[in-house]
């Protein structure tokens, strides 16, 4: 384990309902609710405006949205005051829980469904899919993102967009690497220790977390995985899936990625 202690910044956070999904359900019931405090500073915004960036050039006007690995429903919520009507689809009853009260609260109809992104069902098709802030790097096994994308292309009209990000080889090996972050708030606080294996690709994370109850903390500790997978192996998966893909980018650009690009977005359709 690396050395490195750092205080953790926000953009880190974007893994913690994804982390927690595969945990102990009574501190998932709990953390559901520290998790939009602790996402404040995530811009819903700026990635709905790149979303609907990708809709523009790929001359794709979309009515109906499927949000893979919903969450709370920050993204939902977003686009749906956009305007376009949104399904979200989410492994967690709590965080749905949390997303629908925020649609109650708005008054907008978004439709929730609690479910394995691996295994999803609908019952028809949508306009466009979307699965935002590195849900797939935590699929570790080829076979189920390959189901994931078979599912992807089923649900999707003819000539619709499939949207997703990963975090890059790059950001997994160097940049979470084998260091070590924390936070420290009044009532969560969290040690994430992260390793990385460089044969096999996966991202190790090893957290414990302190929760405030009732004057008391308690301790939770869990063990978690993120593969990196490739552009190369990436594309290979998506055609075989019988989905074009349209663009590779790096993060919130209309750039080629770099070798040292954090983020990258993939742009596919579903050809008519």
């Amino acid at each position: 384990m690396g050395t490195g202690v750092t205080a953790c910044p926000y953009y880190f956070l974007y893994y913690f309902y994804v982390i927690i999904i595969g945990g102990v359900i009574n501190i998932y019931s709990n953390f559901a609710f520290y998790y939009d405090r602790l996402m404040k500073d995530v811009d819903y915004s700026k990635w709905a405006d790149y979303v609907e960036e990708l809709f523009k050039r790929n001359s794709c006007r979309p009515s109906m949205i499927l949000d893979l690995g919903c969450g709370t429903g920050s993204f939902c919520t977003e686009m749906a005051e956009r305007g376009y009507e949104m399904i979200g689809i989410d492994l967690s009853p709590e965080m749905l829980s949390c997303a629908k009260t925020k649609a109650l609260e708005k008054n907008l109809d978004i439709l929730y469904l609690n479910q394995d992104i691996t295994s999803f069902e609908l019952y028809g098709t949508v306009d466009a899919i979307v699965c935002l802030m590195d849900s797939l790097n935590y699929i570790t096994y080829k076979n189920d993102i390959k189901h994931v994308f078979s599912l992807v292309k089923n649900y999707l009209n003819p000539g619709g967009l499939f949207i997703f990000d990963l975090n890059s080889r790059y950001k997994l090996e160097h940049i979470l690497g084998d260091n070590v972050f924390y936070s420290n708030d009044s009532d969560v606080a969290y040690i994430w220790q992260n390793s990385f294996d460089k044969t096999k690709g996966i991202s190790r994370f090893d957290l414990t977390f302190f929760v405030e109850n009732a004057d008391v903390y308690k301790r939770f500790d869990e063990e978690h995985y993120e593969r990196a997978y490739d552009v190369v192996e990436m594309k290979k998966m998506l055609l075989s899936a019988g989905l074009g893909i349209s663009s590779v980018y790096h993060e919130f650009t209309f750039k080629a990625p770099a070798k040292n690009t954090e983020r990258i977005f993939f742009t596919c359709r579903k050809h008519p």
